[in-house]
């Protein structure tokens, strides 16, 4: 493991439900899970489908103590979890976070209610691992590794959700998926969340164009993620939560599109990985 590289992983990068078929067969058809190796610490985000191809690789290089951060519950973001193997093996530890339903349910219950009957066959008692769950509120700083530090903040989506910022070794990437903008305006928790990063994985679900009969479902569009990097400084922008429908020709031309307005631009797919060479003495 490269103690000097900081890893971005897609495992799942497509919204509302998983697809298959050769019209999806470069950008994927996983839901949404992505891997943060900052060093030797393993952060994933989201428990989507592309939870379970994310386990066999963790199993395969011996990955047994990591975190997984959810942004928030809906099927897309959680339906990985039943079959993601390490919840299954007694050398396993993982903590578990949440803080999209702080004051109205635990990460313990949220998950408890999820691996239940009649949703799935047994409780979730049957998993080995060492699970423990943590709660927080929007806006709180984690520290869930030595030297990784974790920036919270509110998105905009039907029944809460969180957009995360990490920081480790002078890199920042930022994770705001879920999440609607207003039009002509632009979003200053996200702002705050994307200042000077490296990195930036946005809600791209839609472009502008479809917005009009979208508004309310709670996502937003790569031109709006363009003008947010802008903004903010922000150096790299992966579309992402790519509608279900989008075939891999449509996302091409999107890329494009974006690529033509901000070079930094591209559109994730699963499977792919990024480095960012860091310093560990440098500060953010």
């Amino acid at each position: 493991m490269d103690d000097d590289v900081f890893l971005v992983r897609f495992w799942g990068v497509r919204g509302s439900i998983s697809v298959s078929g050769p019209e999806f067969s470069r950008y994927g058809g996983n839901t949404i899970c992505i891997e943060m190796r900052c060093g030797k610490h393993t952060l994933l985000f989201d428990a989507g489908s592309g939870l379970r191809p994310a386990g066999r690789a963790l199993r395969a290089s011996g990955v047994t103590d990591f975190d997984l951060l959810f942004t928030h519950c809906h099927y897309d973001h959680i339906i990985g979890l039943p079959s993601f193997t390490p919840i299954y093996d007694r050398s396993v530890k993982l903590t578990l976070w949440s803080g999209h339903l702080a004051g109205r349910m635990t990460t313990r219950q949220m998950v408890d209610e999820f691996m239940r009957p009649p949703w799935f066959p047994v409780k979730l008692e049957i998993c080995k691992a060492s699970l423990d769950c943590r709660d927080f509120v929007s806006g709180d700083v984690l520290r869930p590794r030595a030297g990784v530090v974790v920036r919270t903040g509110s998105l905009i989506h039907p029944g809460g959700c969180i957009g995360y910022r990490v920081e480790w070794g002078g890199r920042v990437v930022a994770v705001i998926t879920d999440t609607e903008h207003e039009p002509d305006k632009l979003d200053q928790a996200v702002l705050g969340l994307i200042e000077d990063a490296d990195l930036v994985i946005y809600d791209c679900a839609y472009t502008e164009e479809e917005m009009e009969r979208r508004r309310g479902n709670g996502h937003s569009t790569w031109q709006q993620g363009v003008k947010l990097c802008e903004a903010a400084g922000a150096r790299g922008l992966a579309l992402f939560h790519h509608d279900p429908a989008r075939t891999d020709e449509e996302l091409d031309e999107i890329e494009k599109l974006a690529k033509d307005r901000f070079a930094g631009a591209f559109a994730a797919r699963d499977g792919q990985t990024l480095k960012f060479p860091v310093s560990l003495h440098k500060k953010r």
